[in-house]
């Protein structure tokens, strides 16, 4: 196997964005492109990310080929990478390591120990959503950190035409609403009013790699899990979160 990227910078942001909740976890490489599917430790989140087949300038596998790495450990290495750096990934089966090369001012070549990971095929979670939001990342990173100086916990949902974001402690409480405009709140589509809460921290991680301009969807019903997607590049990753479900 050998995959070929011009430019190292979309998955070197990709690899940040899935290690922030992932400790090690096995890609996926067949005829369709790179993917990778996995849960965190505590099973309350899981990373769905995909990269195709068409964003490499070389790609050759043969069939279907499984690689279990350390996450951390690889978002290390990609750590070095200069944004315009060619990035070769070439699997040593012989050694069992993958081979990590960065070619711009000067050539650097890492290998990687595969670890083996034993996982059943993960589904993604079936679930008839009631409100679809699309908005640009700046606007829920900010009211992610507003929320941060009230509790650990937020609540998400969709209230009319407005996206609402609350949180509430012995601190006192925020209400966030943000209306649908063309500008920060640009779609939104629901079959009803939802509002769910979540382990604050989760999500901010799940938006540290967004820039601020990044168009963020989500996908929210009520005390179901929410799914967070966004596009790096020509990657697209997508997150679930269970919710915190109040007794």
């Amino acid at each position: 196997m050998k995959l070929v990227l011009e430019k190292a910078a979309d998955f070197q942001k990709s690899i940040e964005a899935i290690a922030v909740l992932i400790d090690e976890a096995e890609f996926v490489i067949d005829e369709n492109g790179m993917a990778l599917k996995a849960t965190d430790p505590s099973q309350i989140s899981m990373v769905d990310f995909v990269l195709e087949k068409s964003a490499f300038k070389e790609f050759n596998a043969e069939g279907k080929v499984k690689i279990g790495l350390d996450l951390d450990y690889l978002r290390q290495i990609m750590s070095r990478a200069k944004a315009d750096d060619e990035l070769t990934l070439e699997l040593d089966e012989s050694k069992s390591r993958l081979n990590v090369s960065f070619k711009g001012a000067s050539a650097r070549k890492f290998n990687l120990p595969l670890i083996d990971i034993s996982s059943a095929e993960l589904p993604n979670p079936k679930i008839e959503f009631d409100a679809e939001v699309k908005l640009l990342a700046s606007v829920l990173q900010d009211a992610l950190k507003d929320a941060s100086l009230v509790s650990s916990h937020v609540s998400l949902g969709v209230s009319g035409d407005n996206f609402v974001v609350k949180a509430e402690s012995s601190k006192g409480n925020l209400d966030s609403v943000t209306e649908k405009d063309k500008k920060n709140l640009i779609e939104l589509n629901v079959k009803g009013d939802t509002m769910s809460m979540f382990p604050l921290d989760y999500l901010q991680d799940m938006l540290k790699t967004a820039q601020s301009t990044t168009l963020v969807e989500l996908n929210m019903k009520n005390n179901a899990p929410i799914q967070v997607s966004y596009g790096i590049g020509s990657a697209r990753i997508k997150y679930f979160l269970a919710p915190r479900i109040e007794s």
